[in-house]
């Protein structure tokens, strides 16, 4: 059914396009495993946001996804190495590859660490006119040396809106992380090892859900109003 546009003076009608069940639900549907990254924000050679990383990997494997974990190591400051440093092309080339993510963070003087902002420094919003990360889903957690704190997850979640990806509602974070991993790195049995259960759960399925329609999700009436290349301009400098 064609839409009423009269009473919509301002509407570009060649633009508009009414959201539809159709264009949610395609035909053709990918089988092949969820692909997840997941990075974390510290480089201790005890990194207790790595060995949360590594396990919420190992629960990713069992519940069918393929993951793959980003070692940030050697990963210059942003903007103080070329775009073609090995370190940050690894990073970027991982993040087209990923149809979700998981982003752990230490929390350190009430924020995400400044390894972690770099990592997601480095991953551009703008390819062109195409963003990375749009559509794709995410989950957020972090560790804490102290008492349960959301500090580094609520700024995760605002870094993942503004990368227009699709934040999953739960969320993981774990207090005193001295305390909760055993001599070989691996999590104790906990409540806090429940959740982190059901954050990635939870993230599996939102991916399989989305990961079809990511393109979808994310159109804008705005931006079809745009040709590419001006789309393009307005995008990465914006990114500056």
């Amino acid at each position: 059914m064609s839409p009423n546009l009269d009473d919509l003076p301002h509407l570009d009608a060649g633009a508009f396009r009414q959201p539809g069940l159709q264009q949610l639900l395609p035909a053709t549907r990918a089988t092949h495993a969820p692909r997840i990254l997941l990075l974390y924000g510290s480089l201790r050679e005890r990194s207790y946001s790595r060995l949360l990383t590594e396990e919420a990997a190992r629960l990713l494997r069992a519940m069918g996804a393929e993951p793959r974990i980003y070692d940030p190591r050697g990963l210059p400051l942003p903007d103080s190495e070329p775009e073609d440093h090995p370190k940050v092309q690894e990073l970027r080339d991982l993040a087209q590859w990923s149809e979700g993510m998981v982003w752990t963070s230490p929390e350190r003087h009430g924020a995400m660490t400044g390894i972690m902002k770099a990592q997601i420094d480095w991953i551009p919003l703008a390819v062109g006119s195409v963003r990375p990360t749009q559509g794709k889903t995410l989950a957020v957690m972090q560790v804490s040396g102290g008492s349960q704190s959301f500090n580094a997850v609520n700024q995760l979640r605002v870094l993942g809106r503004w990368m227009r990806m699709v934040t999953i509602p739960n969320q993981s974070s774990v207090a005193k992380a001295f305390l909760e991993f055993d001599d070989d790195g691996r999590m104790k049995p906990s409540p806090y090892y429940e959740r982190v259960v059901d954050v990635m759960e939870e993230l599996v399925k939102f991916t399989l859900l989305t990961r079809d329609c990511a393109d979808h999700l994310v159109d804008r009436y705005s931006e079809r109003r745009e040709s590419a290349e001006a789309l393009s301009r307005r995008v990465n400098l914006r990114s500056i």
